[in-house]
Protein backbone atom coordinates (compact mmCIF):
# COMPACT_ATOMS: atom_id res chain seq x y z
CA UNK A 1 0.00 0.00 0.00
CA UNK A 2 1.21 3.48 -0.82
CA UNK A 3 -0.06 6.90 0.22
CA UNK A 4 0.10 9.53 -2.50
CA UNK A 5 -0.46 13.27 -2.44
CA UNK A 6 -0.69 15.56 -5.44
CA UNK A 7 0.19 19.24 -5.08
CA UNK A 8 -0.53 21.92 -7.67
CA UNK A 9 0.99 25.38 -7.74
CA UNK A 10 -1.83 27.94 -7.72
CA UNK A 11 0.34 31.03 -8.22
CA UNK A 12 2.55 33.16 -5.98
CA UNK A 13 3.41 30.82 -3.06
CA UNK A 14 0.15 28.84 -2.88
CA UNK A 15 -0.05 25.09 -3.44
CA UNK A 16 -3.23 23.06 -3.20
CA UNK A 17 -2.65 19.45 -2.21
CA UNK A 18 -5.14 16.70 -2.88
CA UNK A 19 -5.03 14.32 0.08
CA UNK A 20 -7.42 11.35 -0.11
CA UNK A 21 -9.85 13.46 -2.13
CA UNK A 22 -9.64 16.46 0.21
CA UNK A 23 -8.01 19.74 -0.77
CA UNK A 24 -5.45 21.17 1.63
CA UNK A 25 -4.29 24.72 0.94
CA UNK A 26 -0.70 25.68 1.71
CA UNK A 27 0.54 29.23 1.37
CA UNK A 28 3.02 31.65 2.82
CA UNK A 29 2.62 35.02 4.54
CA UNK A 30 2.65 38.17 2.41
CA UNK A 31 6.10 39.13 3.72
CA UNK A 32 7.59 36.25 1.71
CA UNK A 33 5.41 36.56 -1.39
CA UNK A 34 2.31 34.61 -0.41
CA UNK A 35 -1.24 35.65 0.32
CA UNK A 36 -1.67 33.73 3.60
CA UNK A 37 -4.55 31.68 2.18
CA UNK A 38 -3.45 28.56 4.05
CA UNK A 39 -0.91 27.29 6.52
CA UNK A 40 2.77 27.07 5.74
CA UNK A 41 3.67 23.39 5.14
CA UNK A 42 5.84 22.50 8.15
CA UNK A 43 3.05 22.58 10.81
CA UNK A 44 1.27 19.82 8.89
CA UNK A 45 3.84 17.47 10.43
CA UNK A 46 2.52 18.46 13.86
CA UNK A 47 -1.05 18.18 12.58
CA UNK A 48 -0.41 14.64 11.33
CA UNK A 49 0.94 13.68 14.75
CA UNK A 50 -2.07 15.18 16.54
CA UNK A 51 -4.52 13.39 14.28
CA UNK A 52 -2.72 10.06 14.40
CA UNK A 53 -2.34 9.79 18.15
CA UNK A 54 -5.68 11.48 18.87
CA UNK A 55 -7.55 8.96 16.73
CA UNK A 56 -5.67 6.14 18.47
CA UNK A 57 -6.78 7.39 21.89
CA UNK A 58 -10.43 7.78 20.89
CA UNK A 59 -10.55 4.37 19.16
CA UNK A 60 -8.85 2.52 22.04
CA UNK A 61 -11.10 4.10 24.67
CA UNK A 62 -14.22 3.33 22.60
CA UNK A 63 -13.17 -0.33 22.42
CA UNK A 64 -13.25 -0.29 26.23
CA UNK A 65 -16.67 1.40 26.25
CA UNK A 66 -15.22 4.65 27.61
CA UNK A 67 -16.52 7.98 26.33
CA UNK A 68 -14.74 11.20 27.23
CA UNK A 69 -16.48 14.48 28.04
CA UNK A 70 -13.72 16.43 26.28
CA UNK A 71 -10.44 15.69 24.51
CA UNK A 72 -8.00 17.96 22.75
CA UNK A 73 -4.31 17.91 21.98
CA UNK A 74 -1.65 20.58 21.75
CA UNK A 75 1.45 19.79 19.72
CA UNK A 76 4.48 22.07 19.70
CA UNK A 77 7.66 21.74 17.72
CA UNK A 78 10.90 23.57 18.46
CA UNK A 79 12.59 24.78 15.28
CA UNK A 80 16.15 25.65 14.39
CA UNK A 81 17.14 29.29 14.05
CA UNK A 82 19.12 28.83 10.83
CA UNK A 83 18.38 27.05 7.55
CA UNK A 84 17.41 24.44 6.91
CA UNK A 85 14.65 25.32 9.38
CA UNK A 86 13.64 22.00 10.94
CA UNK A 87 12.00 20.67 14.07
CA UNK A 88 14.47 19.57 16.73
CA UNK A 89 11.99 18.23 19.27
CA UNK A 90 8.22 17.82 19.56
CA UNK A 91 5.97 17.82 22.61
CA UNK A 92 2.34 16.64 22.76
CA UNK A 93 -0.12 17.65 25.47
CA UNK A 94 -3.19 15.41 25.81
CA UNK A 95 -6.02 17.22 27.62
CA UNK A 96 -8.81 14.84 28.58
CA UNK A 97 -11.89 15.25 30.73
CA UNK A 98 -14.10 12.47 31.93
CA UNK A 99 -15.07 10.19 34.80
CA UNK A 100 -12.28 9.90 37.41
CA UNK A 101 -12.58 6.10 37.15
CA UNK A 102 -11.31 6.39 33.56
CA UNK A 103 -8.06 8.18 34.43
CA UNK A 104 -5.89 5.02 34.37
CA UNK A 105 -7.36 3.64 31.13
CA UNK A 106 -6.90 7.06 29.50
CA UNK A 107 -3.24 7.19 30.52
CA UNK A 108 -2.76 3.60 29.32
CA UNK A 109 -4.15 4.28 25.85
CA UNK A 110 -2.01 7.42 25.45
CA UNK A 111 1.05 5.35 26.36
CA UNK A 112 -0.01 2.61 23.94
CA UNK A 113 -0.47 5.12 21.14
CA UNK A 114 2.92 6.74 21.73
CA UNK A 115 4.87 3.54 22.36
CA UNK A 116 3.21 1.01 20.04
CA UNK A 117 0.64 2.28 17.55
CA UNK A 118 1.01 5.82 16.18
CA UNK A 119 3.05 5.57 12.99
CA UNK A 120 3.59 9.32 12.75
CA UNK A 121 5.10 9.41 16.23
CA UNK A 122 7.20 6.35 15.39
CA UNK A 123 8.64 8.06 12.31
CA UNK A 124 9.30 11.36 14.07
CA UNK A 125 11.05 9.64 16.98
CA UNK A 126 13.64 8.35 14.51
CA UNK A 127 14.62 11.97 13.83
CA UNK A 128 14.14 13.77 17.15
CA UNK A 129 12.79 13.49 20.70
CA UNK A 130 8.99 13.33 20.92
CA UNK A 131 7.72 13.83 24.45
CA UNK A 132 4.20 13.99 25.87
CA UNK A 133 2.17 14.86 28.89
CA UNK A 134 -1.31 13.88 29.95
CA UNK A 135 -3.65 16.26 31.74
CA UNK A 136 -6.81 14.58 33.06
CA UNK A 137 -9.60 16.73 34.53
CA UNK A 138 -7.17 19.64 34.76
CA UNK A 139 -4.44 17.74 36.64
CA UNK A 140 -1.15 16.67 35.08
CA UNK A 141 -0.83 12.92 35.57
CA UNK A 142 2.14 12.20 33.30
CA UNK A 143 4.96 14.18 31.71
CA UNK A 144 8.11 12.67 30.26
CA UNK A 145 9.53 15.94 28.90
CA UNK A 146 11.95 16.43 31.80
CA UNK A 147 13.23 12.86 31.42
CA UNK A 148 13.92 13.34 27.70
CA UNK A 149 15.53 16.80 28.04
Amino acid sequence: MTHEVEAQWMGKMQFNALVNGHTVVMDAPARVGGEDLGSIPKPFVLTALAGCTGMDVVALLRKQGIELEHFDLGVSGEITKTPPIAYTRIHVIYRLRGDEAHLEPALAVVQKSQNEICGVSYMLKKAMPVTWEVVYNGKEIFNNAAVEA
